[in-house]
């Protein structure tokens, strides 16, 4: 009766706990990787630093001058290869920080081709590497795949032109700044993810002093729901020429502005008479490719001239393009590679073929185009931005639904400024109807008899 009164106590509790740690595991992975997986890791680490670097290649011979000072004041016969050494080691919710100084002999590319291995001996979920200063680079090791259930960090980046959009797996936010990326191509098939992007980047753009002009071909059925925040919407082939038309007019006026005030581009200009950024949204760029007769063919070359007019020189202006398609190859027309020269940032999601993948990220980071063809069609919004650097990282968006953009664009609308030039295609937004969004103060009381 003893033994069981005591197998009671003690098994109980420990059965208890661990099927909360198996919860957690599953349902609260941070909760989870913060208790167990972090204490593990960092011992598991500390433990195998040096015989790991040494078996994955990634340590060198020492200098003449360590060896003879190793065999004649140490009084050891044996020299081991010198790994990196460990300058700080840092814990979070999401995985380990490691800063490591390379020593003489490597480079960031060796810990890089090491990062598989380096992942699989110390049992994390993915190794980052990432060059932060010469000499030094630092090793994001995630606990558990982060991008299953997205959670945007507490912290975020903010600027004039900064807009978190998705979360990349070493579990930092990734940021669209139009400062340093102007100008980028969004790729994506039906059901990838890419109309959730494009959500969240317009939710981000809604809460800043910008305006934003959108071109949506499919009779706006994607952007008809923006139009409160939206200062113009082309929703045909014929009013997007129109909208080009303007923009390239309006950006030379600005380049007239700044010729009087001498200035390299609008940031440099007084706050008083610095006119305000434009982001340019395209939903689909295909249907601007489309022909059908002649007259179509010119309207489509006069186009695509436009919007590479804006990619050349339209970010000293303050006008930023994002172009989003299914499908993009040189085969839809004159101009389509030229365009795509253009465009710095570039973010693909799952796409129905490979010359998709090879025109979106071939050109900046070859290695990304396998990584896009391997996304699974289960798990739409994960991508794969690269940019002209040849870096590139999986991100995956938070999901957020179409009534939800709505709301908020609905929310900033006071934001959207009133461009003279862009006026004739500034969106119609439909009235509120009496009484909604209001609710009585006085709970109505049904008469009874």
């Amino acid at each position: 009766m003893a033994d069981l009164t005591t197998l009671w106590e003690v098994g109980l509790p420990l059965a208890g706990a661990g099927g909360g740690l198996g919860y957690a595991k599953a349902r609260a992975p941070r909760v989870f990787w913060s208790v167990v997986g972090l204490p593990v890791a960092r011992v598991r680490f500390a433990v195998t630093y040096r015989s790991t670097m040494d078996v994955c290649g990634l340590t060198v011979q020492p200098s003449r001058l360590r060896a003879f000072l190793v065999r004649n004041v140490a009084r050891r016969s044996d020299v081991q290869p010198l790994p990196p050494k460990i300058r700080r080691v840092r814990g979070s919710s999401t995985g380990m920080r490691v800063t490591l100084r390379l020593p003489a002999g490597l480079e960031p590319a060796d810990v890089v081709a090491a990062s598989e291995r380096l992942r699989h001996a110390w049992g994390v979920h993915s190794v980052n590497v990432v060059a932060t200063r010469p000499g030094f680079v630092e090793l994001r090791m995630t606990g558990y795949d982060v991008l299953r259930r997205v959670k945007m960090p507490s912290r975020l980046p903010a600027g004039p032109m900064t807009v978190p959009v998705a979360l990349r797996e070493d579990g930092t936010a990734f940021v669209r700044d139009y400062l340093k990326v102007p100008h980028a191509l969004t790729l994506g098939a039906n059901q990838s993810g890419k109309s959730m992007y494009l959500r969240n980047l317009i939710v981000g753009l809604a809460r800043l002093r910008v305006a934003l002009v959108g071109i949506d071909c499919k009779r706006g059925v994607e952007q008809r729901g923006y139009a409160p925040r939206l200062s113009a919407l082309a929703i045909t082939p014929d009013e997007a020429s129109g909208l080009l038309d303007a923009l390239v007019d309006e950006m030379e006026d600005r380049f007239d502005l700044l010729s009087d005030h001498g200035a390299a581009d609008v940031w440099a200009l007084p706050e008083a008479v610095r006119p305000v950024p434009i982001v340019l949204l395209v939903d689909e760029v295909a249907e601007l490719f489309l022909v059908v007769g002649k007259k179509d063919e010119e309207r489509r070359d006069h186009m695509v001239t436009q919007m590479i007019r804006l990619g050349q020189m339209a970010r000293a202006a303050g006008i930023y393009l994002e172009i989003c398609g299914q499908r993009f190859g040189s085969d839809l027309g004159k101009g389509a590679t030229t365009l795509r020269a253009q465009l710095t940032g570039r973010v693909v999601h799952r796409v129905n073929d490979k010359q998709t993948a090879d025109m979106g990220l071939g050109d900046i980071a070859p290695d990304a185009v396998v990584a896009v063809t391997t996304i699974p069609p289960d798990k739409p919004g994960v991508a794969v931005a690269g940019d002209s650097s040849g870096g590139w990282s999986r991100i995956r968006t938070p999901e957020l639904s179409a009534d939800e953009a709505s709301a908020i664009c609905v929310q900033f609308a006071h934001l959207t400024p009133a461009l003279p030039a862009l006026a004739p295609y500034r969106p119609a937004v439909p009235a509120a109807p009496a009484g909604a969004g209001t609710v009585p103060l006085v709970k109505p009381i049904p008469a009874t008899d």
